[in-house]
Order: C-alpha cells, then structure tokens, then sequence
C-alpha cells in the first residue's frame, strides 16, 4: 500500500484537497456562457473551493440532502462509546413496503473521517428506494486493529436488530464501503467472527460493494504498522485470509488512477474468492482515481464513470 499518509484522509479533512481544485475547474467551465450573475456567483464559488473552504465544500456536497424530503435520524447510538453512533436515512414513501438497507463505512486511512460528511453518498441510493445507514466508529490512535472492524460489525448487528422500526428490511441488507470504510466492510463480511459475537452471521449480509479497498497489503508506513502490528498479525487484518467460498457476493471497484490503493488489492482478492467458488465481480474505471470513486456520487460532479448504476444493479440482483 502506498504512502498515502498526507492524503488518503476522509474527503474533506484536507484545505486544499485535490478535490476542491477539480470542482473548482468545474464551476470555472460550468460558469462560460451564463449570464453575469450567475456567473459571478459559480466563479465566487470555485474561488473558495480552490481556497480550501473545507466546510463550504461540505456544505456544497450535501446540500440536496438538505432539500429534499426524505428523513434523517441522527447520532442514534449503537454502543456506549461517543463514536459509535449512526445516521439513517430514510426514503419519503418508505411505507409502502419494507425497504432493502445499505450500510456504508467511509474511509480515512482508519484514522480520520466522519459520517457528516457523508449524506451525499446517501442520497443517491436513498432515491432509489434504500435505507443507508452510515455509522461513525473508533479510529486511529484511540484504538487500533480491530476495533474499528468490531465497530462496524456492532453497527451492522445493531442494524439487523433495529432497522425495520425505521421500515427496512433486515432480510434485504447490503454493505458498501470506501478505501478504509471498504476494507471494514469485507473484513466484517469475510471473518465470521466478528458478527458471530452479537449472535449474527455473515449469511445476513446480502452482498457487499467496496470502492478502492484495501485488502490484501503489507503496512510500510509506521502509522500502518502501528494500527495492525506487529508482523505476525498482519494475516488477521487481510480479507483474503478468510475466504472460503461461502461469504457474500462482492463487487470489488477500482480506479486505474488510483496512486495510493494498488489493484493488487482487489486483484488478490478477487483470485481468492474464485479459487474457492464463491461469488465476486470487479470493474476496473480507467479514468478514475481513489477520491474520485466516491467523489463521484456528489451531486453537481458530472459522471466520469457509472458507479453509482453498477452498485445498484449489483446489488439488484443479490437481493
């Protein structure tokens, strides 16, 4: 796994972001053309972008969530730590039927990040029909591997336990996950251990979809070895290490840009799983890099690549 301890942070924590620069270079584009006003207005926009106006970027990302009419329930505990919390959002006809349930974990490194800067990943799975679920959990350096993983299989068992008093469907849950988040989630969905301990298993989970994961490498970074040490547990922290055939269907995406998550990760995964018959697909996007595989599910960055369209139809046919 590449050195990526500057910028593989959950999207936001950075001023200055790469991200910023990129959405900023779109307002600028967008802006060509338009009437004064609202051009002045967009160029005002990309100049604090490019200024590292973190809680503007927020702001911007999420701010359909805001508008619409689907509801929001937030800090709802799943453990007795100030981290383990949850936010769920819910479709606005979601009583016309029990609907399938999407629990996503985001990434930073297993160190950073927060699930209010995440509804924008929501919002699109929202509209089609899913709860989603984004819990917080312990990071890096209060805790170390594998709390974080406990947390997130403490979220989802809460998830199974809780979700139809908010109208899912505990028997139609799926799980997705970005770079750290990913890695949470196939670890959680791969070693039965860890939902085994709140009386669940892997079984519940109906498929799981992980955006620039890693899997499978070997921590070089002293941040890394000290989240995963020493040497001889390494194997504990690896997905391919409990891969026997029978765990959840998984899509496995990659950005062929990516400079910090090698594909090694989900190619190494992907071999495991087939090596023992079980169920996995890969998509590889030429032209995406690791932020862009969750930036582009924010609302005003127009598609370099149908993410958001595979996850579902992936998930359409597990569930």
């Amino acid at each position: 796994m590449p050195n990526a301890k500057n910028t593989q942070g959950n999207l936001f924590s950075l001023c200055g972001h790469p991200i910023f620069h990129s959405i900023r270079n779109l307002f600028v584009k967008t802006s060509q053309g338009l009437p004064i006003n609202i051009k002045s207005t967009l160029i005002t926009v990309a100049a604090l972008l490019s200024s590292g106006c973190t809680q503007i970027g927020v702001q911007l990302a999420n701010l359909p969530s805001h508008l619409d009419a689907h509801e929001r329930h937030r800090g709802i505990a799943y453990g007795k730590h100030p981290q383990q919390k949850l936010d769920i959002y819910v479709p606005s006809d979601k009583r016309d039927r029990p609907r399938p349930v999407l629990v996503f974990f985001y990434g930073g490194r297993w160190s950073d990040g927060s699930k209010a800067m995440y509804p924008f990943v929501a919002k699109p799975f929202v509209d089609q029909g899913y709860i989603v679920v984004i819990p917080d959990y312990r990071k890096y350096p209060e805790v170390i591997f594998p709390a974080f993983v406990e947390d997130g299989a403490l979220a989802v068992a809460w998830t199974l336990d809780n979700i139809a008093s908010y109208f899912g469907d505990p028997n139609q849950l799926v799980i997705m996950g970005h770079s750290a988040g990913a890695h949470i989630g196939a670890l959680l969905s791969a070693d039965e251990r860890y939902l085994a301990q709140h009386g669940h298993s892997t079984e519940q989970i109906k498929a799981f979809a992980g955006l620039s994961g890693p899997y499978d490498f070997i921590p070089e970074e002293e941040d890394l070895k000290d989240i995963f040490g020493p040497p001889e547990r390494y194997p504990q922290m690896t997905v391919t290490t409990f891969i026997e055939g029978h765990e959840p269907p998984m899509l496995l995406l990659w950005g062929a840009q990516d400079n910090l998550v090698g594909q090694r990760n989900i190619s190494l995964l992907f071999e495991k799983i087939q090596q023992q018959g079980g169920q996995v697909e890969t998509i590889i996007y030429p032209s995406m890099g690791h932020v862009e595989m969750v930036s582009n599910l924010i609302w005003f960055i127009p598609d370099k690549a149908p993410v958001t369209r595979d996850i579902t139809d992936f998930f359409a046919r597990q569930l």
